[in-house]
């Protein structure tokens, strides 16, 4: 069964997906018997993915891909159907398969119109989306990466918010004009790896054929440690499409809106998974595939991730959208993790990795409070609420405890994650000059976090009850309870011992951190020689 369970956990939710629709057109169906089948198949992938665990930890800078399976695709241009997880992408499927069924949980009682379609495009979401993490052949990363457009484009333009044609417009096309310049990179280089040896003059899409080849100099993009046009076009071309979905100051305008207008359930997945596409995508092969480039574009991008993690933190600070200002601390968080990456040391990356999981499990949880107070008042604005912990204790100490950790409270999980980019970057030899500095301004991003975040919450949970409105609020029932446990036990449980995620992760990390190393140690040798 291991040689297959990628398949399985990318087709199950299809098959669940056709489960719903078939349901749909018994004439005894029913909105609730939808969901119950949505919940049992999400549930049930989620189960599968954890046999992904028993993976060994992977030793040494061998970067080795478990569960592999590769048969022939397209086999005339070498497109095969080629999976496999690593430290990388192991931690980023779990958290698909595990938010998934939260979010549909989270529905349960959200959804009052064309249940039998929502619930069928949440599994098709969760197909694409694992098919993003575990594809290594090229043109299926992209397949992959596009087929996740179309069910949330469908989620927020019909179950979104008065404006949400508008954002899901707006997010379809910055989304798939990134994807089709990052077709025009595959492309480009499947021509280009014709070239290695034993190819026969047949391009391939296969990424370990072509990481392996650019590894071993079989394949050469670059001369002397320095990136040639060629790799430095075809970094931009692939970065683009990343930095978009990210999205990375200032190609951030789309999620704002995004985020606001789409359902409870979107929300949670646009920024729990989906915005991961784009740091994993950056990882996985821009610093990969194109090292060199990474070093020269290096300042430029933690330039960036520097202004979009005070920018975002600003800009949330005079929101008066609860669920906006969520959605603009998403662009500072995840500013912190572009910053991770370009650090290229051991630190800052295993850092940025973890960040995006305290992320999606943080801001998810976020959303989903959001959701819960929006369901039983109708209003996120802030000057709606005042004094909540009265009538509603348990939703208050939850919401308290997730913003704690989106700010990076010691011993939960989002001060990991930053303290090791921060750590990284101060120590990084390999980015930018003067790190201290970089440093110490992404660590006013903290500060401000602590101060939009926490000045919401004084404003909405505590002091009197300014409207009589809220008095009678319930409080939060056993649904919404076990839909937030798993959440707030992993904030703590990732706070407290990081090092399972860590050291499944490092191997899959120093690999890629070697390869921009060595191309900088070459580089210098080099120069040394010519002088």
């Amino acid at each position: 069964m291991s040689q297959y369970l990628l398949t399985i956990l990318i087709l199950l939710p299809v098959v669940g997906a056709l489960a719903v629709a078939g349901y749909g057109l018994s004439p005894s169906a029913r909105a609730k018997n939808y969901r119950v089948i949505a919940l049992v198949f999400s549930l049930a992938t989620f189960a599968l993915s954890l046999l992904l665990l028993g993976a060994p930890v992977a030793a040494g800078t061998t970067n080795t891909f478990y569960f592999v399976q590769d048969v022939p695709w397209i086999a005339s241009i070498g497109a095969h159907y080629h999976l496999g997880v690593d430290g990388m992408s192991l931690w980023l499927v779990l958290l698909t398969t595990l938010l998934v069924p939260v979010s549909i949980l989270s529905s349960w009682t959200a959804i009052e119109k064309r249940e039998l379609a929502f619930f069928a495009f949440m599994l098709l979401l969760e197909s694409a989306m694992i098919g993003v993490f575990v594809s290594l052949d090229l043109l299926l990363f992209f397949l992959f990466f596009e087929a996740s457009l179309v069910p949330m484009f469908f989620l927020i333009g019909i179950w979104g918010g008065e404006r949400r044609l508008y954002a899901a417009i707006k997010f379809y096309i910055y989304t798939a004009v990134g994807s089709l310049l990052m077709l025009a990179g595959i492309i480009w280089l499947w021509h280009l790896s014709s070239a290695i040896p034993g190819a026969n003059g047949a391009g391939t899409f296969d990424y370990v054929q072509i990481f392996n080849a650019l590894q071993t100099g079989q394949m050469s993009l670059s001369s002397g440690g320095v990136a040639t046009t060629t790799q430095a076009v075809l970094f931009g071309l692939f970065a683009l499409a990343f930095c978009i979905k990210v999205p990375l100051f200032p190609l951030h305008t789309w999620l704002p809106d995004a985020h606001t207008e789409a359902p409870t359930a979107g929300s949670v997945i646009l920024a729990g998974v989906l915005l991961k596409m784009g740091t994993y995508g950056l990882l996985r092969f821009n610093l990969a595939l194109f090292p060199d480039a990474a070093r020269a574009f290096a300042p430029l991008f933690v330039t960036l991730a520097v202004i979009g993690i005070i920018y975002g933190a600003l800009v949330a600070m005079v929101q008066p959208d609860v669920k906006r200002l969520v959605a603009y601390s998403s662009v500072s968080h995840m500013g912190f993790v572009v910053l991770g990456l370009f650090t290229f040391s051991e630190w800052g990356m295993q850092g940025a990795l973890y960040q995006m999981l305290n992320h999606g499990v943080s801001t998810g949880a976020l959303f989903l409070l959001v959701g819960m107070i929006y369901e039983r008042r109708h209003t996120r604005m802030i000057d709606q609420f005042g004094g909540l912990s009265k009538p509603m204790p348990l939703f208050a100490t939850f919401f308290v405890i997730t913003t704690l950790s989106s700010i990076g409270l010691p011993l939960l999980n989002g001060f990991v994650g930053e303290f090791l980019i921060m750590f990284g970057m101060w120590n990084s030899t390999a980015s930018v000059s003067h790190n201290w500095v970089t440093t110490m301004l992404a660590a006013t991003g903290v500060i401000w976090a602590s101060v939009y975040m926490l000045w919401m919450v004084q404003r909405v949970f505590f002091g009197r009850v300014t409207r009589p409105e809220n008095r009678g609020l319930l409080d939060l029932n056993w649904r919404e309870i076990g839909l937030l446990l798993p959440l707030l036990a992993l904030m703590v449980y990732m706070g407290a011992y990081p090092r399972p995620f860590l050291e499944r992760s490092r191997a899959s990390i120093e690999q890629v951190r070697a390869r921009i190393v060595a191309g900088e140690t070459q580089g210098v040798a080099e120069a040394r020689e010519a002088k």
